[in-house]
Order: structure tokens, then sequence, then C-alpha cells
């Protein structure tokens, strides 16, 4: 007999570049969703969706299709409350809530200045406007302050810190999944980074689903189909910017540079 399809099926662009599509791919996966995938180039997005925008969770059983990144994980949190996509305890799952939505609708000038681009790597004179550092450094606020409160609640309720922004893994580490990516490519300043936001981030960097997900990665960028030229090299033409690409096999290391 053959094996019943999975209920929800992602649909968004190459997640090598899609902070968006990337966030609940990380959700997915994390939590060991059954799911397929349907990966389009940006310029065929509207042959895909209705409104022109991914990604999008089709859900067979329901026979719905659920947009914007963070409806569908709140979709997917209800949907399964046992395995716990938000803090179980009230205080933490507020503050995760209120991380992610910072995220989800915030900090447009590092959006508009530096492109999701998991591969690429700038060095050199990279440019950094001064509301694009601005933010940088109020991000690296929210994963300091995240940890610092989690510690301390998480201490006294006796229970287990696994070193994500709330704890255990939740929605809020996925949605900042794509913007550490920036931090890597893009060489943004570390300076006002804590101890617990660098411990964060080495958090993220190691894991092994985020090891796996970045392999696969590198293995799109093999298909040149995956390509988005727009996203690549952005400084052109800038003799004092050098662009390539990271190896697979990279590590993060503590740095404040």
């Amino acid at each position: 007999m053959a094996a019943q399809e999975p209920d929800y099926r992602l649909i968004g662009t190459y997640t090598r570049y899609s902070s968006w599509t990337a966030r609940v791919e990380a959700v997915l996966e994390y939590f060991h969703i059954p799911h397929t995938s349907q990966f389009v180039k940006l310029s065929d997005v509207k042959h895909v969706s209705p409104t022109g925008f991914v990604p999008i969770l089709e859900c067979r059983s329901m026979s719905i299709s659920i947009g914007d990144s963070l409806a569908i994980c709140e979709f997917l949190a209800e949907s399964h409350p046992e395995l716990r996509l938000w803090p179980a305890d009230r205080q933490l799952r507020a503050l995760a809530r209120s991380a992610a939505a910072q995220m989800h609708s915030g900090f447009s000038a590092v959006r508009g200045t530096f492109g999701t681009n998991f591969l690429a790597r700038y060095t050199g004179n990279i440019p950094i406007p001064d509301n694009a550092k601005r933010e940088v450094e109020r991000i690296l606020a929210i994963w300091d302050e995240a940890r610092k409160q989690t510690k301390e609640r998480l201490a006294a309720l006796g229970q287990v810190d696994d070193g994500f922004l709330f704890g255990g893994f939740s929605i809020a580490d996925a949605f900042f999944w794509p913007v550490l990516w920036r931090f890597r490519t893009y060489n943004l300043p570390l300076e006002t980074a804590s101890d617990d936001a660098l411990a964060w981030m080495g958090t993220m960097w190691n894991d092994p689903v985020f090891r796996g997900l970045g392999q696969r990665y590198f293995q799109q960028a093999q298909d040149p189909e995956t390509r988005i030229e727009h996203y690549d090299d952005i400084f052109r033409g800038r003799d004092d910017v050098q662009y390539g690409h990271f190896p697979e096999d990279w590590k993060f290391e503590v740095s404040r540079k």
C-alpha cells in the first residue's frame, strides 16, 4: 500500500534566498511535522499564489490554503498543541510572541539594505546605513533580553533551558533564523552583542536541524534555476567590497567584529 500523502504542502520560493519561506520550513523541520514542499522561482510565484505572495501552506484535510509566515506558524501551533511550538509557560509564551511579531513587522532598514542570501559572503568596507545599524543593535538587544528573562524564569520554575531564545526551540527562533544569516553574510557588527546573544547564535548555528537546512541551501545552489541574480553581489562595482561564498563546512566562532 502506498504511503499516505502528508496533510501539509509548503509552497514558497527557494529557501536559500527566502526569509519568509525559510521561517516556515524551519518550524516544520524542527518539529518533524510531515509535509511536502514546492519551491518556485520568484518570477513564477504568481502561478502558484493567487495573491502573488508566498509562503503558502496547504492543508489537505481542511481544503484550505494559509498565507503569511506568522499566520501559518500560528495555525501549526494550534493544530499541534502537543509539540509546543510556543513555550509552555504563559510568561515566556507572551515574550516569544512579542519577539516574533517584532521580527515579522519590523527592521525594514535591515531588510531593505541586506537581502537574504545564505551562501553569500561579503568582506571589506561593507556600507551600513545609520538606520540599519540601529536596527542591528535592537535585534541584538532583543536576543539578549530574551535569554536573560528566559534563564531567570526557567530557573524559578526549575525547568531545563535548551539555550534557544525562550528555552526550547520555538517559532520565535525560526523567525530570527534568516536574520541570523544576514549577520554572517554581511559581517554585521557585533560590538553590542552580549555573551547571551552570542551563545544563542552558537546554539542556532550548531543545531543539527539547522546544519541540515544549511546543507539543503547549498544543494539548491547546484541548480542554476534557483539563482536570483538580484540578490547576488549587491555591491557590484565597489572595489572596496568583495563578494564570495561561505564553504559548506563553515562553523560559527564567537567574534564581536
